[in-house]
């Protein structure tokens, strides 16, 4: 399926791209906004892609229909969940990873960006894509298919990013450790920072992002 999107260039002829998902019941212009606020280095020209997910039932809500990239079944610590509709909503990222390459930035100067539900997704579409990618930012979030999914050599050197609020009743920071873990057991370059917040972003959590944003497009 072809994904609405909102585009947001922070200069002429980017040479970059972020896409980056939002969370359960939101949609792209859930995150669209902070953009000026990362007041990214000028000389980056990046172009911001947030894309929407359709509006499907989600059971954990009462079966209500709401922007979702997967139906969620239960909230128990183990976060049983629609992998189909999952891996799904993977493939129609990689076909936007895809679009960007087709529009002349090159895969590794592609960033994938997700939170919550948006960031399970962009964990499956990363780390199974088979060009790579510039890396991998992963907030308040969870890996959902951590016993199903095959790793691509792409990106076995993908920098990763995790953040996550210590106080979420939503995503408990538990999750994102036992993220950080799997990811650091298996060799990966990943990084966890931890914030005194709920289920959410905060000013020093944008700080942080926009320092690693600079740097990792400008390594």
């Amino acid at each position: 399926m072809s994904l609405s999107c909102i585009e947001v260039l922070t200069g002429k002829n980017p040479t970059a791209t972020i896409i980056w998902l939002h969370g359960l019941g939101a949609d792209g212009r859930d995150f669209d906004a902070i953009v000026p606020e990362l007041k990214l280095d000028p000389s980056l020209a990046i172009r911001f892609i947030f894309p929407n997910a359709a509006r499907i039932p989600v059971t954990v809500n009462g079966g209500m229909i709401m922007p979702a990239w997967y139906d969620i079944l239960d909230m128990s610590i183990d976060r049983k969940v629609d992998t189909k509709q999952l891996n799904q909503s993977a493939i129609d990222i990689i076909a936007l990873v895809e679009k960007e390459i087709a529009r002349g930035i090159p895969s590794e100067k592609i960033i994938l960006a997700g939170f919550s539900q948006g960031g399970a997704v962009v964990y499956q579409a990363a780390l199974t894509y088979h060009k790579p990618l510039a890396g991998l930012l992963a907030m308040s979030t969870y890996l959902a298919t951590s016993e199903t999914r095959k790793l691509a050599d792409s990106n076995a050197k993908l920098p990763i990013m995790i953040m996550h609020g210590s106080q979420d009743p939503v995503v408990p920071e538990a999750l994102g450790q036992f993220a950080n873990k799997f990811f650091i057991d298996k060799g990966y370059k990943c990084q966890y920072k931890v914030y005194p917040m709920q289920h959410s972003v905060c000013a020093e959590q944008i700080t942080d992002i926009s320092c690693w944003i600079n740097n990792t497009l400008m390594s």
